[in-house]
């Protein structure tokens, strides 16, 4: 208690000595400005964990600021202290693997803080190009609701769910079906504020400050908390052509996957605007995930497009299109489909608003709510796969250790490395064209089955790693999660001692986003 006490009076700018006349009322204390700092047990209780639920660190007190100057009085009442406790900026909780964590320290409840009113999306002359500038716990839903609303724009870059905070999607990179085109959301950030491991409020871009610039964008939180961003903007369409084609042979899969992604820089009538894929190793993923595509009353059976073992593939692809084009959509798509070598019967269309495609997956998290089946373990695996391996990975894998059992979607789809940003923070394979294989998983302890427990599905994904590693597929998570400074140090490969130099620059305490365990503090370096 005393520890906590003085947490919170250091917090607050006050002396550091408590006394014994303190009373209980005065342990929810609010730091100048219009923050406030809480130890109500059920918010403490709520930020210890994350949507992984399998990293656990209970903070001592949870932080809702009114703004980013109570984020860095915040941040830098801690770097001044005497005594050392991490500070984690936390946005939807969706964290996988404890980056939103702070053990005995406090967490910044980014997604709940926001009080002033958005500012209008503007024109840049300079770039030619429409912007908004957001919180850093805005979710992307509001934004896209906010952008649509005021022009008729919407954030050229996604994530497949979009109750997830800008900040902590461009803490990672954050990427959807998009990405092959425009890149993943962290190369479509023109600025930043951010308050540093120092408590330094800094404003950086490409121009100004570019290495704290760089090194946040896709940097784990490990150089400071987003509380503003700049982000790209371009003329929302009216509707999507939502398309699926199904593959039993996963060379056929892949090159038409490739293919299209190599035509990011062609006329947009002559490629489609998003491309993802998944891999169906049980007959209920290809109706229950992202269900909003097929109908229950017509769902699509495996045997009747001639599976082989049990295993196909399934090609996702988008257009894009307005009112006034909807007499050609038809015409455009036939072209383009006309390109590929899917099995023949297998093509799936569904036609719905630009918003609602966007926003698929939240119905599917709807009924998953409703069924109690949300709130579960979510022992997820991302890797970020060489093409020239990814042959390899399908016969270890899909077709070996997963037997036919997935527990939860297998994505699957090639991004183009030229779209990434070298100077940023995120590690990806040394090839021009990489895949994202994400193992989205839930464990089920109550379901009887041992293949859905959280202990199967976690020593599975370490499979995973050991083949990857045993076959010399150099893979890179994507979310990662690391137990050691040596396995860090690998992961970040060539970038480790930029990783090193920035921490030093920006965090030389190491109090910032510890959950995931990369650097601990000096006293014990």
């Amino acid at each position: 208690m005393a520890h906590t006490l003085l947490l919170l009076f250091v917090i607050c700018g006050l002396t550091s000595t408590v006394g014994p006349t303190v009373e209980p009322d005065e342990m929810l204390l609010q730091p100048a400005g219009e923050g406030q700092l809480s130890l109500d047990p059920s918010e403490v209780a709520a930020a210890a964990v994350d949507f992984g639920g399998v990293a656990r660190a209970e903070p001592l007190a949870v932080m809702r600021p009114g703004g980013a100057g109570d984020v860095a009085r915040l941040v830098r009442a801690a770097y001044r202290s005497a005594r050392w406790f991490p500070v984690s900026a936390r946005g939807h909780g969706h964290s996988t693997n404890g980056q939103a964590l702070a053990s005995g320290g406090v967490v910044v409840q980014m997604s709940r803080g926001r009080i002033a009113p958005r500012p209008m999306p503007a024109y840049s002359p300079s770039t030619g190009e429409y912007y908004v500038d957001v919180w850093g716990g805005d979710l992307w839903v509001d934004v896209l609701n906010w952008t649509l609303a005021n022009g008729g724009l919407a954030p050229k870059s996604w994530t497949d769910y979009l109750y997830l905070s800008v900040g902590g999607t461009l803490s990672n990179a954050g990427v959807s079906g998009q990405a092959f085109h425009h890149g993943p959301q962290i190369s479509n950030v023109y600025e930043l504020d951010v308050v540093t491991g120092k408590g330094e409020l800094t404003t950086c871009s490409e121009e100004q400050n570019s290495e704290l610039f760089h090194g946040v964008l896709g940097g784990l939180g490990q150089f400071g908390i987003i509380t503003r961003a700049r982000i790209a903007l371009e003329t929302a369409p009216h509707r999507v052509r939502w398309i699926r084609v199904l593959y039993s042979d996963f060379a056929a899969f892949t090159r038409d996957q490739e293919l299209l992604v190599s035509l990011h820089g062609a006329h947009r009538s002559e490629r489609f605007d998003y491309v993802e894929g998944f891999v169906i190793v049980d007959e209920g993923l290809i109706n229950n995930w992202r269900s909003s595509f097929f109908s229950p009353k017509n769902p699509v059976k495996m045997s009747s497009v001639h599976a082989n073992a049990g295993l196909l593939y399934c090609l996702e692809m988008t257009k894009n299109y307005d009112d006034s084009a909807a007499d050609s959509i038809d015409e455009v798509v036939e072209a383009l489909l006309g390109q590929l070598g899917y099995m023949p019967a297998s093509v799936f269309t569904t036609d719905l608003p630009y918003v609602d495609f966007l926003d698929r997956v939240h119905k599917a998290e709807m009924r998953l709510r409703a069924k109690g089946l949300w709130a579960v373990p979510h022992p997820w695996l991302n890797l970020f796969v060489p093409a020239s391996r990814i042959a390899d990975f399908d016969r270890g894998v899909f077709r070996g250790i997963l037997g036919n059992k997935s527990s939860g979607p297998i994505l699957i789809y090639p991004m183009n490395r030229h779209k990434w940003d070298d100077r940023s923070s995120v590690v990806t394979p040394h090839e021009d064209t990489f895949y994202l294989v994400a193992f989205l998983r839930s464990a089920l302890p109550d379901s009887g089955d041992p293949t859905q427990s959280l202990e199967h599905l976690s020593r599975q994904n370490k499979k995973i790693l050991e083949f990857c590693d045993d076959a010399g597929i150099e893979i890179k998570q994507y979310l990662p999660d690391h137990r050691s400074r040596a396995e860090w140090a690998r992961h970040f490969g060539p970038k480790w001692g930029r990783f090193l130099r920035r921490k030093a620059q920006f965090d030389p305490k190491c109090m910032l986003a510890t959950g995931q365990g990369i650097l601990p503090p000096p006293s014990i370096l």
